[in-house]
């Protein structure tokens, strides 16, 4: 024979997890008092097995990242050519290389500086690497200035030269903004006549805030932020796990 209580919880218990599930229940159901003798039970419940809590926190964590990944990797195959292949971003490393690498950074971002040696690495270590850089200026109104200039740059320069440009803007001192890229570029050589005209073009100001609601359209939340096949990487993970996915990307 079993135990009003133990059955009453049970009821009770089974009211919480169908109404988690989104079937909800007409109020007449329950008298007021019931109502409040199961919250007060499930409570009582919750309080002296505080480790179901806990499982439903992690459990409802492991759905979120699983549907956040699945949205991205839907994300990826539908803007898959404006990701890895579009006319507005820089392309370091192996141009033809059988992997790719997409980072989003922003120049005044001090995690993405401090990134600059991990792709450096990964292009010595890894001949066939294709490294896709987008401008991602989230820090204010300086680092995009700081991105028009070095889009307009691309016009003038690609490849190696870029990648000389991109690392003196990215490791020069103090904060990144227009004076700071434009002295870069004159260091660089660069017409300067001609990459102002380009900065102001309003095309390039389109094109960077297609590449933010990318971002967005991503969860990208941060930088530096990676895109490495079907998926996100936000955060500078480091030189390892950044290898790692290129490695099981190749199998």
């Amino acid at each position: 024979m079993s135990h009003p209580r133990k059955t009453f919880l049970a009821a009770a218990l089974a009211v919480l997890a169908v109404t988690a599930l989104a079937t909800p229940l007409r109020a007449a159901e329950f008298s007021p008092a019931q109502k409040s003798e199961i919250e007060g039970i499930v409570k009582d419940y919750l309080i002296s097995h505080p480790d179901i809590l806990r499982d439903m926190a992690t459990e409802l964590e492991r759905k979120q990242k699983v549907e956040e990944t699945d949205a991205r990797r839907a994300v990826i195959a539908h803007a898959a050519k404006d990701i890895f292949n579009s006319d507005f971003q820089a392309v370091i490393g192996n141009p033809n290389g059988k992997v790719t690498l997409v980072e989003f950074f922003d120049y005044n971002c001090g995690y993405c500086k401090r990134a600059l040696g991990d792709l450096s690495n990964l292009m010595k270590a890894n001949p066939d690497l294709r490294i896709v850089l987008k401008d991602f200026p989230v820090l204010g109104a300086d680092s995009v200035e700081a991105a028009q200039i070095a889009s307009a740059a691309r016009n003038q320069i690609s490849g190696e030269k870029f990648w000389e440009f991109h690392q003196k803007l990215l490791t020069a001192k103090g904060h990144i903004g227009k004076d700071q890229a434009l002295a870069t570029a004159k260091e660089m050589g660069l017409d300067m006549a001609k990459l102002q005209k380009d900065a102001a073009d309003p095309e390039i100001k389109d094109k960077l805030a297609g590449v933010l609601k990318l971002g967005d359209a991503l969860a990208i939340n941060g930088t530096p932020s990676y895109v490495v096949g079907d998926e996100v990487v936000v955060g500078a993970v480091g030189y390892d796990e950044l290898k790692a996915k290129l490695d099981a990307l190749r199998k």
